[in-house]
């Protein structure tokens, strides 16, 4: 596992643009989701702070207290929805709690070898008929050699990881907004948990 608190001690946050996933605001922007949702691997929160402005109850979780730090520095009125913890070991009274997850950055930063674990923790959150909307990161721009993360996801292994006993596909098309340099290279998957957890 990379270590990411050092990643954010050593200022090595490519990941964070300084604002949130262009595609996951165009999709919040035109399904306006309702209810609780949680941004898993949140760093700076930019895409929690979208969210609360959008009208969303929603609150970030981050493994790296520098991350939770930064990011209630950043927005300081949200301060509180910042959370320290691990998507792996969430509080009791979270699970079923959740109308929506919002996906952008932490099933990329995952090892493969995690993803049936993050498909099962996402589940257990939220609630019946709750939504899984990702950004997922199809098409990494990897140098020889280099394995991740960035860990990309080919549009085969998302069904694989989300099979239909458990998920319904919603939503699934390539954006045409993102960062500089990243479009083309995601899919916008929203996903409905109709599976028990």
């Amino acid at each position: 596992m990379t270590n990411w608190e050092q990643c954010y001690l050593d200022g090595q946050t490519p990941w964070d643009k300084g604002t949130g996933s262009p595609p996951l605001a165009e999709w919040v922007r035109g399904s306006r989701p309702a209810g609780r949702a949680l941004v898993p691997g949140c760093g700076a929160g930019h895409d929690v702070a979208m969210l609360v402005q959008e009208g969303v109850d929603a609150v970030g979780l981050d493994i790296a207290p520098s991350a939770v730090e930064r990011a209630r520095a950043a927005y300081p009125a949200l301060a509180s929805r910042f959370v320290l913890g691990d998507l792996f070991a969430t509080p009791q009274d979270w699970r079923g709690s959740f109308d929506l997850v919002a996906e952008h950055t932490c099933l990329c930063a995952l090892p493969p070898s995690l993803r049936i674990e993050y498909e099962k923790a996402v589940h257990e959150l939220l609630r019946p008929g709750g939504l899984l909307a990702g950004i997922w990161f199809i098409h990494p721009e990897m140098d020889p050699g280099e394995s991740g993360p960035p860990f990309g996801i080919s549009v085969e292994e998302l069904g694989e990881l989300f099979p239909a006993k458990r998920w319904e596909v919603v939503e699934d098309r390539v954006p045409e907004s993102g960062y500089e340099g990243r479009v083309g290279r995601e899919r916008l998957r929203v996903l409905r948990k109709t599976g028990a957890s």
